[in-house]
């Protein structure tokens, strides 16, 4: 597997279509946007990254992917991100959290695989606790837990207390950062990495030692802290914080692939 080229393990057999983008109503009349393909469970739901969607590089692979071998898959965007409706401004963790949770309780049945990015790594850890009863297996890239802690100083502190927000460039696009008060006031009321994770599902962590933006540590301590005896956590020496290149694909998608196998349900 050392040479696995994830492009032709999609494509060697023919590609079911992409299913539509959808959207569904919140209680206030927001939308949110998804892409939902049933198949064989259990189903794996990926969960963005700050200011990111359900349309990045790894989510479309690994749906790619899902579609070519038949198993079920939902991609969301959370409320004010992608083609969801709202102001990015009005999210917060708990909200954003909670719009995954209504997704995946209301088109998905039975178990489910979370596939996190960044801080959809925090946001997966938190929906295994909210749904323990579903969460069969859980994957975090670069895997962000609390980085409303570790990833705000006292100068941050200050901005958010006086301004409300602070606004930062971003390396990753041209729209700029924006973090609003709200946002890591509710971050902060569900740090996790100060007491053990009471996960008891197979935990994937894939982490880049390379990543400029969460610490490869936090990876060991989110390893540490969980309950699950089945935790596997793997270094990528050269890795970055996107996790985007074709290897790094392949990495994610033979490790989601290994895990789904282990739990496939009719």
């Amino acid at each position: 597997m050392r040479n696995f080229d994830y492009r032709h393990f999609i494509w060697m057999r023919p590609m079911p279509e992409m299913p539509p983008l959808s959207l569904f109503p919140r209680a206030d009349g927001l939308s949110l946007a998804y892409r939902h393909s049933l198949g064989i469970g259990p189903t794996i739901i990926f969960l963005p990254g700050y200011m990111s969607d359900m349309d990045g590089g790894k989510a479309v692979a690994l749906h790619q992917w899902a579609l070519a071998q038949g198993r079920a898959m939902l991609r969301l965007d959370y409320s004010g991100n992608g083609a969801s409706e709202g102001a990015f401004e009005d999210g917060t963790l708990a909200s954003w959290r909670d719009d995954a949770l209504l997704l995946m309780d209301r088109l998905t049945q039975g178990p489910v695989i979370l596939v996190g990015s960044s801080m959809g790594g925090w946001l997966a850890l938190l929906i295994a606790l909210a749904r323990p009863d579903r969460v069969v297996g859980l994957v975090g890239i670069a895997a962000a837990a609390d980085f409303t802690d570790w990833g705000f100083d006292a100068g941050d502190h200050a901005i958010l207390a006086t301004e409300g927000r602070i606004v930062e460039d971003s390396p990753y696009g041209d729209r700029p950062t924006v973090t609003t008060r709200a946002f890591w006031e509710s971050g902060q009321s569900l740090r996790l990495l100060n007491r053990p994770i009471a996960i008891d599902c197979p935990v994937r962590l894939l982490q880049g030692q390379d990543d400029p933006d969460v610490p490869w540590q936090t990876a060991l301590t989110i390893a540490a802290l969980a309950r699950s005896s089945d935790v596997q956590t793997i270094l990528i020496k050269d890795g970055d914080h996107r996790l985007s290149r074709d290897a790094d694909i392949a990495l994610l998608i033979r490790t989601v692939a290994t895990l789904a196998e282990s739990l496939s349900c009719p």
